[in-house]
């Protein structure tokens, strides 16, 4: 379970990283990050995302239930790469559209979902049971 601290420490990380990209982007005329920040709402999505997921893997880990390893994994997994979509996102207007970013948005959904899911089972099965 404590890849979910882990986990919550990179999101972190990477909120921390994008407050100051994004505070760069919009504050300080430096072209290098204003070229590289291309849009500025999908980076706030990201921001976010990455809050709300570090949040969650804490939550999850301080919960005191003991829940199951994969479904850690899963969430630590998903829950970075899923803010982390946006992030590339805000780097590539067409990402969107490219096969590659298709597929990994893809995988991240369907394991942060499962992760998700399952840790969801996993506290309403304790809480009634």
């Amino acid at each position: 379970m404590k890849i979910l601290l882990v986990s919550s420490a990179a999101c972190i990380i990477a909120l921390i990283t994008t407050a100051w990209l994004m505070t760069f982007a919009k504050w300080f005329p430096i072209k290098a990050v204003d070229s590289f920040v291309i849009d500025y709402k999908t980076m706030i999505r990201a921001h976010v995302d990455y809050a709300l997921m570090a949040l969650f893997g804490v939550g999850f880990y301080g919960s005191g239930v003991e829940l199951p390893l994969i479904a850690c994994w899963c969430v630590a997994i998903g829950g970075f790469s899923n803010p982390t979509v946006f992030t590339i996102a805000a780097f590539d207007p067409s990402f969107w559209s490219k096969p590659l970013w298709k597929v990994y948005t893809a995988l991240s959904f369907l394991v942060s979902s499962v992760g998700f899911v399952w840790i969801a089972y996993a506290l309403a099965a304790h809480a009634l049971g």
